[in-house]
């Protein structure tokens, strides 16, 4: 008897971020707007916290009064780190209003130094080694304009993850989390402690099978998804949001010019593609190197372009964003007026400029939006933007243009873009993430809108998902359950099943609905072991004695960020799988391998590169196969260790060759070389097709081919029921069970009228198989649309398995 009972263990599943501090009644500067006080309060209780208050609502006053409250409670430093041009904001503006002396410091003597305990650095200063926090008690740090922590292995995120981890209160402000980068968002999330980035990359996001590190959104987590974030994050577009006057927070007129260039096509008569074919016209830019080539090809264009919208708009101050140093010396040249501010210069130079320029001493400013496209306020003086190049980074594009299109901005906010027709892709896509940004914003302002601030709220929220409606359906030859499998099993009679046949998720990889009873919904293996220990001895007490279960499994990849020597592993997830099943009484009995197409893997994964296989061959690894895992319940008598009832082979159907090939644990059903391998001569045939340009790089054309049975290396993985799902426009099921190997796993371990179970039975293969070779299926499944189709599946299959013959009618006649 397990001592945690299993309504116990999904309590334990739902993760919200726990509040921290305390101080919400901490008093705070009368000078604050109502919507200031309401986000500081949230941000002293939680302890740590993602503000996300759009352009202008006041992010700096709201850390300025966080800093003030935990600092006259711990008596301890507090630092922020900011980006060029913002520190003025905190020290002359925002801090002696609020009666704070913020002092600028650049090294770790300088804070030792200080006269105030409010403290404000660069990104830079941290970055570089002048400043380690981890020599100082900070009370608390918060990284203004936290965009910086984007790139997952870049410096700053490795470093600033390392450095701050002991900061007892921590808050990222930031304006716009780039919508379709959720990566940026869970980097968030661990740098404030609430979640590691690859417990919440497995929870929340499936894997783009097509393209290595694209991270897709589950359409059944979304709304999860951003309750979740909701509970650590504050994302705030207006003070409404949070029921307080707008008064004084209309944003100004935003108008978008776009201004598209002509090019010359015919430059496109000498550009080949990767197997050496000639363009009639010049495509989309979809790579680093397209944009660099259009933008060079197409700047004397652009900057004439720029000089026309310049020349319309004389007397305004105005801002011209680039991205390339040749871009900046053409504007130099062309705009002699215009200030640059670019990367080689000195820091003070760079702030120096930036802060001339946001006070109208300056009137034209020419600089990357990755410069002074953070934290910066240009909208006193500037209502003009030009654009003078496009690129596929939204997030810059989209900060750079709300440093002036921003509350308290006076003016209509005039945005020209400039790009080349051979661009429109890049159009395109900023366009679509614009959209996607609009949309994402939407979805917040309804979360808080709906749950204002209370943690406890969204909690019940997601308390609602444990449970559902059971729906049971019934033929002749199946019953296919809508449940949870540990709740449903139990009610299963024992030594009932003749074969249990599933393809178990993995602890923490994939989930496929919004329950927490979710396999897949777990923190760790561990915690999916502890799940599976309710499930394991249901499944042996169903199971007849001496009869099989065949669990379907592969070992799994561990990126960096998951593992603790920071380098790529493997997970022996099989091996686990083994230990748990026998820690219950099974018996292992072996395990079948099913060959994978080591090139589709690495599409994926990245992980067995050609290049780095030339760099070092030590890191390389190999492809990972599937597994057959077959375990035995100990029959009722161990005198001859046969099964209660014996799954029977008729000798005269049953051939001894046929034996030899279903004994070993690789298969295969055809396609055997007439003559031995011959390695060489196989690499051979595979360097000739990549001469002619004809050898493929997202399949192995031609895969290593094996006698031995013990190896299943013809599997058809296409052949499943997702071709069905895709040609009917339904959703395709995530990890898709092959045919090939349902089909020989039923025959070889079940007897005709047996009853097969699948407690995972996804979109229905294991159950759609068991019909069709003459089996009774019990399918249990807790996606209710994978369910639906399921239902569906296993009635075509009766239907065609129990229709009438010829020789059945000509029989009856």
């Amino acid at each position: 008897m397990l001592k945690q009972p299993y309504e116990e263990f999904l309590q334990t599943k739902i993760k919200l971020a726990t509040p921290r501090a305390s101080l919400e009644n901490a008093p705070l500067h009368p000078s604050l707007f109502p919507h200031q006080a309401a986000i500081a309060r949230w941000a002293l209780k939680n302890g740590r916290g993602l503000i996300a208050a759009s352009f202008g609502l006041g992010k700096s006053r709201v850390q300025c009064a966080v800093a003030q409250a935990l600092v006259a409670q711990s008596n301890q430093p507090f630092l922020v780190v900011c980006p060029l041009g913002v520190k003025h904001q905190f020290a002359a503006e925002d801090g002696p209003s609020m009666g704070m002396e913020w002092q600028y410091v650049r090294s770790d003597a300088e804070i030792e130094a200080a006269t105030t305990p409010y403290l404000i650095t660069n990104y830079e200063r941290v970055r570089d080694g002048g400043i380690d926090p981890r020599k100082h008690d900070f009370c608390g740090a918060s990284l203004d304009e936290g965009s910086v922590l984007r790139s997952l292995g870049s410096k700053t995120y490795q470093i600033f993850q390392e450095l701050f981890a002991d900061v007892p209160n921590r808050y990222v402000c930031t304006a716009t989390p780039a919508p379709n980068k959720f990566r940026e968002i869970i980097y968030y999330a661990q740098f404030l402690g609430v979640m590691d980035v690859g417990q919440a990359l497995t929870r929340w996001f499936e894997r783009d099978p097509q393209k290595a590190g694209n991270l897709k959104l589950h359409p059944q987590h979304e709304r999860d998804f951003w309750i979740w974030v909701a509970s650590w994050a504050l994302f705030l577009s207006k003070p409404s949001d949070l029921g307080f006057s707008d008064e004084g927070y209309d944003l100004p007129e935003l108008r978008v010019h776009w201004h598209r260039v002509l090019v010359d096509h015919t430059r496109a008569h000498k550009v080949a593609d990767s197997r050496g074919q000639l363009n009639l016209i010049l495509g989309g830019t979809t790579s680093v190197q397209d944009e660099a080539r259009e933008n060079r090809a197409t700047l004397e264009a652009r900057v004439a372009k720029m000089q026309e919208i310049l020349a319309a708009n004389q007397g305004r101050h105005a801002l011209l964003w680039h991205n390339l140093e040749d871009e900046r010396r053409a504007v130099e040249k062309a705009v002699p007026e215009s200030v640059s501010v670019f990367g080689s210069q000195e820091l003070e130079l760079r702030e120096q400029r930036i802060l001339d320029f946001s006070h109208g001493d300056i009137p034209i400013l020419a600089t990357k939006p990755e410069i002074a496209g953070s934290g910066c306020n240009f909208q006193r003086h500037c209502s003009l933007n030009i654009f003078l190049g496009v690129n596929y980074r939204f997030e810059d594009f989209i900060q750079a243009i709300h440093r002036t299109h921003r509350f308290q901005q006076k003016e209509p906010v005039d945005v020209h873009i400039i790009y080349a027709e051979s661009q429109d892709s890049i159009i395109q896509s900023l366009k679509e993430k614009w959209a996607l940004h609009e949309k994402l914003s939407q979805t917040m302002q309804d979360i808080v809108i709906k749950y204002g601030l209370s943690h406890e709220a969204m909690n019940a929220e997601l308390q609602r998902r444990i449970g559902l409606t059971r729906v049971e359906v019934a033929g002749e030859r199946f019953t296919a359950i809508n449940n949870d499998c540990v709740r449903e099993i139990a009610n299963l009679e024992t030594n009932s099943v003749g074969l249990i046949h599933t393809s178990i998720p993995f602890g923490n990889h994939y989930e496929y609905t919004t329950n927490v009873e979710d396999f897949g919904h777990n923190d760790s293996d561990e915690d999916f072991f502890v799940q599976m220990d309710f499930l394991i001895p249901e499944l042996l007490r169903a199971l007849k004695p001496g009869r099989l279960a065949a669990i379907h499994v592969k070992d799994r990849i561990l990126y960096g960020h998951q593992t603790k020597s920071g380098m790529l592993e493997v997970q022996p997830f099989s091996d686990e799988t083994v230990a748990a099943f026998r820690k219950h009484g099974f018996l292992f009995e072996g395990r079948r391998t099913i060959v994978t197409d080591v090139v589709r893997e690495n599409n994926s994964t990245y992980r067995l590169t050609w290049k780095e296989m030339c760099k070092d061959a030590t890191k390389m690894g190999c492809g990972l196969p599937e597994y057959l895992l077959l375990f035995r319940k100990p029959p009722s008598d161990n005198a001859n260790s046969y099964a209660d009832e014996p799954v029977l082979c008729d000798t005269k159907n049953y051939s001894l060759a046929r034996w030899q090939v279903d004994a070993h644990a690789f298969w295969r059903s055809n396609g055997v070389l007439p003559a031995l391998y011959d390695f060489h001569a196989h690499v051979a045939g595979l360097e000739a097709k990549e001469a002619t340009g004809s050898l493929p790089k997202t399949f192995f054309a031609d895969p290593p081919r094996t006698d031995n049975p013990d190896v299943w290396d013809d599997v058809t993985f296409m052949r499943c029921l997702n071709a069905n799902q895709m040609a009917g426009g339904k959703q395709k099921h995530i990890c898709p069970l092959p045919f090939d190997i349902v089909e020989r796993t039923i025959e070889l371990y079940s007897n005709p009228g047996d009853l097969i179970l699948e407690p995972f039975m996804g979109i229905g293969t294991v159950p759609y198989v068991a019909i069709k070779k003459d089996r009774r299926a019990y399918g249990i499944e807790l996606n209710s649309e994978y369910f639906a189709n399921a239902v569906r599946y296993c009635r075509d299959a009766e239907a065609e398995a129990l229709a009438p013959s010829l020789f059945d009618e000509l029989v009856a006649a």
